[in-house]
């Protein structure tokens, strides 16, 4: 079973920065993909960015040019850098790893953005 475990969000003012932190373990497992989603209330939960050996980067475009993506594969760990932080940016943020098991999607931390 493939397990992973997010952090790094908290309250940060309009134009600041945050980096999210998600570690995936387990044993016997391959990632193939690893990414970041977020739900904010009342909204459907989507795709913010992924990464892939391949394919490299995927971004919303709500994001780019301001989150970076990027990945540790040692540690099975993948990064979310977000600077320029807008108030509609505020979610619960959820990391999700694509593996040869199967999908696991992580608990989730609340990012707000707030003066």
């Amino acid at each position: 079973q493939v397990h992973v475990v997010e952090s790094g969000g908290g309250l940060v003012q309009p134009g600041g920065s945050l980096r999210l932190s998600c570690a995936a373990s387990g044993s016997a497992f391959k990632i193939n993909s690893m990414g970041w989603f977020r739900q904010a209330p009342g909204k459907e939960r989507e795709l913010v960015a992924s990464i892939n050996g391949v394919f490299g980067t995927n971004y919303a475009d709500s994001v780019k040019g301001r989150f970076t993506i990027s990945r540790d594969n040692p540690k099975n760990t993948v990064y979310l850098q977000m600077n320029s932080l807008k108030p509609e940016d505020t979610a619960v943020y959820y990391c999700n790893v694509w593996t040869n098991r199967g999908t696991v999607l992580g608990q989730g931390t609340q990012v707000t953005v707030s003066s």
